[in-house]
């Protein structure tokens, strides 16, 4: 599928619904805890949409547009909703989420991008030289992943619950 500004407005327009109608209502026992040290709890997943909502994809976008000197982004701290998010609800963080989302797409929509636009570059300080095409891309596609890591969390719940049936559960492999 060939990159299009407008489909993944799509996407990234419905992330913070899908959000708030997956994690709106559950009780604390579905998201907190997660199930090892390996994987984030929802409320750490909607913390880390929030960090990048503020410091990652439209301030990126904003660099790689300014065609300045400096084309070099600055690092992304994957981890700092654990501190940022303490003290607050998810209630508070999914409607910070999508306040922010909401700000970002008008911002994303001023910009006016063409297909010229969405071939300059930046630079990531791992990944080196990426397009905004590529940013964008990848901001829409990180959306999807976290929305497939709420519902694994989730789903992992009641991975020993379920019995035989895990077997034809995928989502517990």
């Amino acid at each position: 599928m060939k990159f299009q500004i407008e489909q993944a407005v799509e996407i990234l327009s419905q992330t913070p619904v899908t959000v708030k109608s997956l994690l709106g209502n559950l009780s604390n026992d579905w998201i907190e805890n997660a199930p090892d040290s390996e994987n984030w709890s929802p409320f750490d997943i909607v913390g880390h949409l929030i960090h990048g909502e503020e410091i990652d994809w439209i301030p990126r976008a904003e660099i790689i547009l300014s065609q300045g000197e400096n084309l070099t982004f600055e690092p992304f701290d994957r981890f700092a909703q654990f501190e940022k998010s303490k003290g607050k609800t998810l209630s508070e963080l999914i409607e910070s989420f999508a306040a922010l989302r909401a700000k970002n797409l008008i911002t994303l929509r001023e910009m006016n991008l063409d297909e010229e636009k969405l071939m300059l570059k930046g630079i990531h300080p791992e990944l080196g030289e990426v397009t905004l095409e590529q940013l964008l891309a990848t901001w829409a596609v990180h959306d999807l992943t976290h929305i497939k890591q709420l519902v694994t969390v989730l789903a992992s719940k009641y991975a020993e619950n379920v019995g035989a049936w895990k077997q034809y559960l995928s989502i517990l492999q």
